[in-house]
């Protein structure tokens, strides 16, 4: 646990070096990417945001940063995965919405206490798997790179499509496979 920290924390302070090197040594003809209110692009805030916020989720004990999967996308932080309590699941929030750079959090962690941890987790991989091999199976979704998380039966459909009909079929399949109590459907079209 140390090592990956420290790891982590190499990693964060060596990436602002490589970046302004590289950025160093880009020709002015290559367009910078749009810059945010602190000066990177988009992304990058996103990722540090990201880092962030595991690091203080791995550092605050009222959480167990392993089953906390954090996500980004323009400031806005969403955390998935299982927690044992109520108190776990708001004490992600409230550290994840300290983390400067934070617009909002999106907590969409699922309550499991720890003694049925290990069943939900065998029982969502199923669900995953079974949804992954329908998607597999089905005209319309076959040539598609749908992501199946399933938390305690609550299955979050992420990645991009190329139309709302695709979109809304994939979210069908999903409700339809046995064990989902519910479907977040956040794939996005194509642009």
């Amino acid at each position: 646990m140390r090592i990956a920290l420290l790891l982590l924390l190499t990693a964060l302070f060596a990436y602002p070096v490589v970046s302004a090197a590289q950025s160093a040594t880009t020709p002015a003809t290559t367009p910078a990417p749009a810059a945010d209110s602190q000066g990177g692009g988009m992304g990058v805030k996103d990722s540090w945001i990201t880092s962030k916020a595991k690091m203080k989720l791995v550092a605050d004990k009222r959480t167990k940063a392993r089953q906390i999967k954090v996500e980004t996308q323009s400031g806005v932080v969403t955390l998935r995965g299982k927690v044992a309590s109520p108190e776990e699941r708001a004490a992600a929030e409230e550290i994840t919405k300290g983390v400067d750079g934070v617009k909002s959090v999106r907590n969409t962690l699922e309550i499991v206490p720890d003694m049925k941890r290990k069943a939900a987790d065998a029982k969502d991989d199923e669900i995953a798997k079974s949804i992954r091999d329908r998607m597999a199976a089905d005209e319309q979704l076959k040539s598609t790179s749908i992501r199946v998380r399933a938390d305690n039966g609550m299955v979050t459909l992420m990645g991009t499509v190329p139309t709302v009909k695709v979109k809304d079929r994939a979210a069908e399949l999903a409700r339809k496979t046995p064990g989902v109590r519910a479907v977040r459907n956040e794939l996005q079209l194509k642009v």
